[in-house]
């Protein structure tokens, strides 16, 4: 191959060209094309990077997303403090879904590992899990997020009426919420998990027991694990309807008393 036969554009050609250089083994052929396949690296390395830096910047706006839902949450039990005097949020912990768990779930949905397919095929890069006190807690603030005029909902599955079979509850939303930059204003979904203190309780040491390789007695460990959640879930139906019981034998307030604890709240709260 000489000069005047080689296309810098061709990358068939040039791909042959490589090829032959591996099988001949001729000292002749590198002379000009060398350069070629280095120019050719190049751009496949510059490609890459570019590559690299849309990624992160994707990873950086649902690192955004994830902002704006905890400020919401952060919101919401601020307002409930203030008229209720309660906190109905015990703690709000964010995580950005790692970059080799993206890859393992869009090969087992057997799509492309690029930016379109992130967008498409995963809905929980961004994660955010809420724990309440009481089941109540869960769906009130699930509805109150979601009547909010900038979320839309996309999804929403129930796994406190329906259980998973292992036992596992929890209230999952995907969510999707504006994220206004400098220069863009974009749509980015987030996904919302809302549980009470005893079901993160369960779902934590069935978490840490599932990475535990080669246990005896199996099938046993599960039905235990699932007895262990029927136990838990009884547990926070009668400590709601503790509260409820002493919330309901409390005395009825005037309406000068209602409105000096509305003020001696307000201050608790903005304090």
């Amino acid at each position: 191959m000489n000069n005047n036969q080689f296309d810098m554009n061709d990358t068939v050609q040039i791909d042959q060209w490589i090829q032959n250089t591996i099988n001949n083994a001729q000292s002749s052929d590198l002379i000009v094309p060398a350069s070629v396949a280095v120019s050719r690296i190049y751009d496949k390395t510059k490609q890459l990077m570019e590559t690299i830096v849309d990624y992160k910047e994707l990873m950086m706006m649902y690192a955004c997303a994830m902002k704006e839902i905890n400020t919401k949450f952060d919101v919401l039990n601020t307002e409930f403090k203030a008229r209720y005097q309660r906190n109905p949020i015990n703690s709000v912990s964010t995580r950005l879904k790692k970059t080799a768990s993206i890859a393992e779930k869009l090969a087992k949905k057997n799509a492309p590992f690029s930016l379109e397919g992130i967008r498409q095929h995963i809905h929980d890069v961004a994660g955010i899990r809420v724990v309440c006190s009481y089941i109540d807690d869960i769906y009130t603030l699930a509805d109150a997020l979601i009547g909010q005029d900038d979320i839309t909902l996309i999804e929403k599955k129930d796994y406190i009426l329906s259980p998973k079979p292992n036992g596992y509850r929890s209230l999952h939303l995907i969510v999707s919420v504006p994220v206004f930059f400098s220069d863009q204003k974009r749509n980015m979904e987030v996904e919302v998990q809302i549980r009470t203190i005893a079901m993160d309780f369960w779902a934590s040491l069935d978490h840490q027991l599932k990475y535990k390789q080669n246990v005896p007695n199996q099938q046993e460990i599960t039905d235990k694990l699932k007895h262990c959640a029927d136990v838990i879930h009884q547990t926070d139906i009668t400590m709601q309807n503790l509260r409820h019981q002493i919330e309901d034998m409390a005395d009825v307030p005037t309406e000068d008393d209602i409105l000096v604890e509305k003020l001696s709240r307000l201050d608790i709260a903005i304090g």
